[in-house]
């Protein structure tokens, strides 16, 4: 029996990769986006396939997608949280409108998202299904002139593992939080918004040379990346946590090394504070 995934963020990038990968996989797919009418897919037919327009900063949108979808598969089996956008440049220049909106998207979005798919899956017959939130290695290890990309995908990481823990086994809703590395998208081109403060103390053209470096040097390919995502989606013991990319592979093991010999250096520090007995 094929099964039915809803992708947000269907357009391009990894979700368009997925889509693809879904449906020459023999399974359905729920593809969103803000412009369902440019969601063409080679492999995609009346059966298989349904576009529907969703835009992250209004939950209405959210819920009508979500309901599109069940009305023409009568359930939905995975859901990935894919949609987002990057947001560049020196902490002090974004203005409290830049702040808010990466929030807006990036993070509450994938909340309301992740609320409507519970609800779906917990009431549908039977009951279960897999949530793949896909946050970046950017959501472990704070990334400097990304601040708070890297904040809104921090706390959909600690979102993820705190509600994961509010499901009861019988619903057979199981969470992963996917964290790519840099991969070969139009990502930085076409998803990232960089400030422009003409009044800046920071130096823009390092900030903008950094992040150049950063999308010139990504070792990931998409269609890779879609195949990993789907693999994910099939394993009896879903991962909390699934990093993507030998450079995040690498970047993170190398952070996680340093944290583990700060919380061991501080170990008496820590103990110190307790009552006395």
């Amino acid at each position: 029996m094929p099964r039915v995934f809803f992708v947000t963020g269907s357009s391009a990038g990894l979700g368009q990769a997925l889509v693809k990968e879904i449906l020459d996989n023999g399974d359905y797919v729920i593809a969103s986006a803000r412009k369902p009418e440019v969601l063409i897919f080679e492999k995609a037919t009346s059966t298989n396939f349904i576009a529907v327009q969703l835009d992250l900063l209004d939950s209405k949108s959210v819920l009508t997608a979500y309901l599109t979808g069940v009305a023409k598969f009568g359930r939905i089996d995975v859901v990935v949280n894919n949609g987002g956008y990057g947001l560049s440049g020196p902490f002090e220049d974004l203005t409290d409108e830049d702040i808010k909106r990466q929030m807006d998207v990036n993070f509450t979005g994938a909340l309301v998202s992740t609320r409507t798919a519970i609800k779906v899956m917990r009431e549908q017959n039977p009951p279960g299904g897999i949530i793949q939130q896909i946050t970046s290695i950017g959501g472990r290890i704070g990334m400097p002139w990304m601040c708070m990309y890297s904040a809104s995908k921090f706390a959909l990481e600690g979102f993820t593992e705190a509600v994961a823990q509010e499901m009861d086994p019988k619903w057979e809703i199981k969470f992963t939080c996917v964290e790519p590395g840099g991969f070969r998208t139009d990502f930085f081109p076409r998803s990232m918004v960089y400030t422009n403060s003409i009044s800046s103390a920071y130096d823009l053209t390092a900030v903008k040379a950094h992040i150049k470096g950063i999308e010139e040097s990504q070792r990931g390919d998409p269609p890779k990346a879609a195949k990993a995502l789907y693999h994910l989606a099939t394993l009896e013991e879903t991962p909390k946590k699934a990093v993507l990319g030998s450079d995040a592979y690498e970047w993170l093991n190398e952070h996680m090394t340093a944290e583990h010999e700060d919380l061991l250096r501080n170990e008496s520090l820590a103990r110190s504070t307790d009552v006395d007995d």
